[in-house]
């Protein structure tokens, strides 16, 4: 099984840094990689040339023009340039364990997609680790980041054990909302739903109305705690000015149990990126 690994960024070239250096030293390492970049400038740019004159796999960097939140088509387009037969999304704040590809490799189920966890860091912890990303000159393997600098009840999460991780993926679905920061598909079953709608503009819901329609097309769900492990750097909250109106749309797809999105992936399959 060939694992693509999609990380969207937009304009912050020192977090994308810290997230691409985990990547380096993953464990197990990626098939590909794709940047999805939301009209970031020249140092985001540099930033993903250093990463890729260094990595042993294609890393692939597509691009849109910043108009505003549009990250369910900037989604589509990683999704169009991927390769692998599993994609799993993270975000460019996101500084993964140096089990994660391994993690998800491992849990990948037939007809199945994988929620995974995002563990938060605060500002003070944040401003550390991209200090220390900074410094080093070679990845350092992220085995861990003490409980203690995880906010709130998900401290316990940044223990990694696989045994609990299996046992709990079924009953983790009633207690860990869906969030596209680390989730792991089937590019077979994001392609049958056309992928994410285009109609989600701004923050919020572009995530569970693509799990919703996966889920009324027959894949279930699994969460992956204590595996899959990402600590999220501390950034402004963004704007939720259209959350209101996601989330009728959301509904709408639940309602009717919609499989397919109208605008979506299929806009562009194809297409030379």
């Amino acid at each position: 099984m060939r694992l693509s690994l999609a990380l969207t960024t937009y304009e912050r070239p020192d977090a994308l840094a810290a997230v691409l250096a985990s990547v380096a030293a993953q464990c197990t390492q990626p098939n590909e990689v794709v940047v999805a970049d939301d009209g970031s400038g020249p140092e985001t740019r540099a930033v993903i040339e250093q990463f890729a004159a260094r990595a042993p796999y294609p890393v692939h960097h597509v691009r849109q023009e910043h108009e505003g939140f549009r990250v369910a088509r900037l989604r589509n387009l990683a999704i169009a340039r991927a390769t692998g037969d599993y994609v799993v999304f993270v975000d460019g704040d996101m500084v993964l364990h140096s089990e994660f590809v391994a993690d998800h490799l491992g849990f990948a189920r037939h007809r199945a997609f994988t929620q995974g966890v995002r563990l938060p860091l605060d500002e003070n912890d944040t401003d550390q680790l991209l200090a220390e990303s900074r410094g080093s000159r070679q990845p350092r393997p992220v085995h861990g980041i003490s409980p203690l600098r995880v906010r709130g009840r998900r401290k316990l999460y940044a223990i990694h054990n696989l045994t609990l991780a299996s046992l709990l993926r079924r009953a983790a679905n009633t207690f860990i909302a869906v969030k596209s920061c680390n989730q792991g598909f089937w590019r077979e079953h994001l392609v049958a739903v056309n992928g994410f709608d285009e109609d989600f503009v701004g923050w919020g819901s572009e995530d569970k109305e693509l799990c919703a329609r996966l889920q009324h097309h027959g894949v279930v769900r699994q969460t992956l705690l204590f595996g899959g492990i990402a600590f999220h750097l501390h950034h402004p909250p963004a704007s939720r000015e259209r959350h209101t109106a996601n989330e009728r749309l959301l509904a709408i797809t639940r309602c009717e149990r919609r499989t397919r999105c109208a605008h979506g992936l299929d806009a562009h399959r194809g297409a030379v990126l």
